[in-house]
């Protein structure tokens, strides 16, 4: 199994093998604009415990996995123990977290984008 400095020498010796294509690429008289690299989809399952008991936390599964969905992955939410509770309305239209938006906008969005929430 490779070691992190291992990996740290890989990625410094591959960032400077690509400087150095570019810049004899770029030394071309046409300039080339670089291709991002494709980001890999990845299927995240976000799993809660927390209530109504801490609002904030409560909506952490949510708020993030709404933020992984709209960074283009596949997201399912999880919720177990007390947070089953979250899947009533009455209980969402009550939950206000600290710093982030209520969580009946959250799970608006969450209903909108067709993020399955597993109880």
């Amino acid at each position: 199994m490779p070691t992190r400095r291992k990996f740290l020498e890989k990625s410094t010796q591959f960032a400077a093998g690509a400087f150095a294509a570019s810049a004899v690429a770029g030394s071309s008289s046409e300039a080339q604009t670089p291709q991002p690299i494709p980001a890999k989809k990845l299927n995240i399952l976000m799993r809660s415990s927390w209530g109504t008991d801490d609002p904030t936390r409560a909506s952490f599964a949510f708020s993030h996995g709404l933020a992984l969905s709209d960074a283009g992955h596949d997201v399912q939410i999880f919720l177990t123990a007390d947070a089953t509770y979250l899947m009533r309305k009455e209980t969402v239209d009550v939950v206000k977290p600290v710093g982030w938006p209520p969580l009946a906008e959250t799970m608006a969005t969450i209903v909108a984008k067709h993020i399955p929430v597993f109880a």
